[in-house]
């Protein structure tokens, strides 16, 4: 999200695209904030990160950019008291008036849920933020969390349940990110001044340093060198993997029903049911362009 005291330097997104194969952290990404906050596992598909102080987490980026795709990895949110912690999982473009595609875990007081806070910056503009509590304890096990961007939509998925769905509505106004190569992050750091109930409880230093898990990132994109022919990827496009060439369909069919609501069954942990009642007292609403029904 938007950079304040405490959070990591610059901005960034992308990948190369390697399929439904696991990629590796450490032969894949870069540290670019605090790398002795950062641990890798010993075959690089496992990575920590360590917020030690209100100035010292950490920030991981992968060191391709990349336009459209999937981006997801499993992630072990910090336990116990997490108060004025963030942690993230986002894509995000460079320079002015950047896009941005956003996943941050808002820490709480022990026995407090996390809040699974969203949002999308499209031209430098923001202000599309939703926010959700998870059905399960994200501290407990690894879970997946996924984004998922094409030109006709942006998806959020916890566990491949699609939790926010935000459309292209470019042609009646809305700013929406399309011709901006990103680059994919991960970070934790110190945001006590709203993280916890609006700022209200802050951080315990004593118990730093607060730990995020990591693993088994999975990089299904369009690889880009940031020219104007990665840009112009407006039809069908072909990306490389590690199983051969994949395509993704055209996005002009995929974009013909934007106007028409979804009725999703999802499944939970307790067996079938529906996305609301899956988020536990904050249902996914239709507002404007950005809905999901539940």
């Amino acid at each position: 999200g938007e950079l304040k005291e405490g959070a990591p330097p610059g901005g960034g997104g992308g990948a190369m695209a390697i399929g439904l194969a696991s990629a590796s952290f450490r032969d894949n990404c870069d540290i670019k904030w605090n790398p002795e906050n950062a641990a890798f596992s010993d075959d690089g598909h496992g990575l920590t990160m360590s917020l030690k102080s209100n100035s010292s987490g950490c920030l991981l980026q992968t060191k391709k950019q990349f336009i459209y795709g999937s981006v997801s990895t499993l992630i072990k949110l910090v336990p116990g008291n997490s108060a004025g912690t963030v942690t993230t999982y986002y894509t995000s473009s460079v320079g002015d008036d950047h896009d941005e595609i956003d996943f941050e875990f808002l820490g709480n007081e022990t026995g407090q849920p996390y809040t699974l806070h969203t949002n999308v910056f499209a031209d430098g503009v923001g202000k599309k933020e939703m926010q959700f509590v998870p059905w399960f304890d994200p501290t407990a096990d690894f879970h997946a969390y996924t984004i998922s961007w094409t030109p006709c939509m942006i998806v959020w998925y916890v566990d491949d349940v699609p939790i926010r769905v935000f459309r292209n509505y470019r042609d009646k106004g809305i700013a929406y990110p399309i011709k901006r190569p990103m680059f994919g992050y991960s970070s934790i750091w110190s945001a006590e001044d709203w993280a916890t109930q609006g700022g209200r409880v802050k951080a315990d230093w004593s118990k730093a340093p607060f730990v995020a898990g990591y693993r088994d990132m999975v990089l299904d994109v369009c690889p880009c060198d940031g020219a104007d022919s990665c840009v112009r990827l407006t039809g069908s496009t072909t990306t490389a993997s590690t199983t051969g060439t994949t395509r993704s369909p055209a996005p002009s069919a995929a974009c013909r029903s934007t106007d028409r609501p979804m009725h999703i069954q999802l499944q939970s942990d307790r067996g079938r049911g529906t996305h609301q009642a899956a988020m536990v007292g904050r249902p996914i609403y239709y507002h404007g362009h950005d809905w999901l029904h539940a």
